[in-house]
């Protein structure tokens, strides 16, 4: 006999995905999934005609909550804002097999969303990363189909038209990628500025916590400077290695068994645009926890 907890595990790896992209938390979006747990486990199953619906609205509903709260707190966020990093090489997001399942997930799309209201963020994920219709979406939010289709041509304004953001391909990434962390190990400054675009942005998120750049570092001449002189300064013995972030290679920097920092990079045409660094032990915590269990 299948039970409530048990019948809920088969729908809380789509929710967390849902709250993720809703949230640009892991944290806060387990937090929410344990929410709609609690509501539905009390909830009298005779009155849920169909569950995973029933469940997506709550994720939803209950990110909306939290997003006013969010938002407040990032005005007062110390230095740059970053959304918190997931491995996903263990499916933790779904499946990420399209370049537009894969850009979904991206802290450069995440960083995107930001710039919508709450309710618009809510109308693109759904409609974008879950493949939800517009009735469907209304039906969840409570709103008209006429509303929601426009907040999402609204959305898509704001953060462009879909499969046109990034450059997605994988094979071409890692590699690019990798040719990064074996420069940045050696300090080959000469090989590390041909990773990077002329208009290269670093972004570092400290959060308050450990040193980072409190504003971006723009340019390759910055960029490549900055990362040699925290090599020489800061992190000697620190090791470097590629991982699979938020649906795209990465790197991660550790000192011994202590994850450092992990950074995600948008990439085009073959170089780096923007490298986006989180320090903020507490935004690592995540992964630290996927790290321990793989």
């Amino acid at each position: 006999m299948t039970t409530t907890a048990d019948e809920f595990e088969n729908h809380r790896p789509r929710l967390f995905g849902l709250a993720y992209r809703m949230l640009g938390s892991a944290q806060e979006a387990e937090d929410a999934v344990q929410d709609a747990y609690l509501r539905f486990s009390s909830t009298e199953r005779a009155s849920i005609t169909h569950p995973g619906a029933w469940l997506a609205k709550v994720v939803t509903n209950l990110c909306l909550s939290r997003l006013t709260s969010a938002r407040a707190r990032r005005e007062v966020y110390v230095g740059e804002w970053l959304p918190e990093p997931v491995l996903t090489s263990d499916g933790t997001l779904g499946p990420l097999e399209s370049a537009e399942q894969r850009e979904s997930v991206s802290l450069a799309m995440l960083v995107l969303l930001e710039r919508l209201t709450p309710t618009e963020r809510a109308v693109f994920v759904l409609r974008e990363a879950f493949g939800y219709g517009h009735r469907e979406i209304a039906e969840a939010l409570e709103l008209t189909e006429a509303n929601c289709r426009q907040l999402y041509r609204r959305a898509v304004r704001r953060v462009g038209e879909p499969g046109s953001r990034f450059e997605a391909e994988p094979e071409r990434r890692r590699k690019l990628v990798e040719s990064f962390i074996a420069a940045a190990r050696e300090g080959d400054v000469t090989t590390l500025e041909k990773t990077l675009a002329a208009d290269v942005t670093w972004t570092g998120d400290g959060g308050g916590k450990v040193s980072a750049a409190r504003r971006p570092i723009e340019g390759r001449d910055r960029v490549s400077r900055f990362l040699v002189g925290t090599r020489q300064t800061f992190l000697a013995g620190v090791e470097f290695s590629a991982v699979e972030i938020n649906g795209a290679t990465g790197m991660a920097a550790w000192s011994g068994d202590t994850l450092l920092s992990v950074v995600a990079f948008e990439v085009r045409e073959g170089v780096i645009v923007h490298a986006r660094a989180v320090l903020n032990p507490e935004k690592l915590d995540f992964v630290r926890r996927q790290l321990a269990r793989a």
